[in-house]
């Protein structure tokens, strides 16, 4: 059985439902996840996290409990709750947003095995997981930028204008921000990156915010639009249809989500992540107190075309794969913030 949690008010409330194919897997091992705030179907993040799970499941016979907390003060007591029950090889932790209660709960929890992807905590019981977004963001900023060179060819103005809406304005989403804007004006020295942010109570679950967002975006000329705000995106691709620019996507390839109007997506394979971490729990191998990094070296960062009607020019195909060489070479060292 797999135990979906969710909170309400102040308690953890624990549902059981059938696995896939029911009954329990074969290896009777167990991991559990706790999501991001925003939780499954955000076409992102969250739903390649649990992807990863399933992958798991599927694949080595290991089932899986996940949480879908509803706000970050939720974080701490699922891990309690989670870390009380004993019955889990590794709790998988998710996001910059819940680094503080994952230091505490872990520190409380010596014997329990975590891995946190996306933020790093020194403990002798956690595994980090972190991502260099900056490296992927810069491709799709060097993209837009050459697109913007070609500006018939892919009907949009011929114009120095591209935009950029992030979550919120945190160290994980700068590197989003950074690598995009360092990424176009490699291209284009001068380009005009518009960068905003959701923010508010729900900035990875606020597509009205994000949508009105890229609309004036779009009104003051920015008509390549990139977003790293989790399902908030949504309210991006929605502002692209209406008001007919071009969206690039985040996480996962969301260019299905409308190929007319998405080019492309910066790809951070955290489901191959969730899946390498409940392997090498199950093995015996989890690098406990290191990090692992996620670049481009690694395969962990990238992007995809693929899916979108957009279609893109051999041209700025190979020249983004010679940047993405020069970047692994260490010849192009992307910026991490704006200072």
């Amino acid at each position: 059985m797999k135990k979906f949690i969710t909170v309400i008010m102040i308690l953890v409330m624990v549902f059981s439902m059938a696995a896939c194919g029911g009954g329990e897997t074969g290896s009777g091992q167990k991991a559990a996840c706790v999501l991001g705030v925003g939780g499954l179907g955000d076409q992102g993040y969250n739903d390649l996290i649990y992807a990863g799970m399933e992958r798991a499941k599927d694949e080595l016979g290991i089932d899986f409990d996940y949480a879908e907390p509803k706000q970050v003060t939720d974080f701490e007591q699922i891990m309690r709750d989670l870390s009380d029950s004993g019955e889990y090889m590794v709790i998988v932790c998710v996001g910059f947003d819940q680094m503080d209660a994952l230091t505490k709960v872990s520190a409380d929890y010596p014997e329990q095995n975590y891995a946190f992807i996306d933020g790093y905590i020194e403990a002798d019981n956690i595994v980090n997981y972190t991502c260099r977004e900056q490296e992927g963001s810069f491709l799709v900023g060097a993209l837009a930028a050459l697109m913007k060179q070609d500006a018939a060819t892919y009907g949009v103005e011929a114009n120095k204008n591209i935009g950029f809406v992030g979550a919120m304005e945190n160290d994980t989403i700068l590197r989003f921000a950074a690598g995009y804007d360092a990424g176009a004006k490699y291209i284009t020295p001068d380009m005009n990156v518009d960068i905003q942010y959701v923010a508010g109570d729900n900035p990875f679950g606020d597509t009205n915010t994000a949508k009105e967002i890229a609309t004036n975006q779009f009104k003051k000329g920015s008509d390549i639009v990139y977003h790293a705000a989790g399902g908030s995106g949504l309210g991006v691709f929605t502002a692209a249809k209406e008001s007919n620019f071009v969206a690039i996507g985040c996480n996962s390839n969301q260019n299905v989500i409308d190929p007319d109007h998405i080019v492309a997506s910066m790809l951070k394979r955290v489901d191959t992540a969730a899946f390498e971490i409940v392997k090498a729990a199950s093995e015996g191998t989890l690098q406990l107190g290191e990090e692992v990094v996620l670049g481009l070296e690694q395969g962990g960062i990238g992007y995809t075309l693929e899916n979108s009607n957009i279609k893109v020019s051999e041209e700025i195909v190979n020249k983004l794969a010679d940047l993405e060489q020069k970047i692994i070479k260490g010849e192009i060292e992307v910026p991490v913030n704006f200072n």
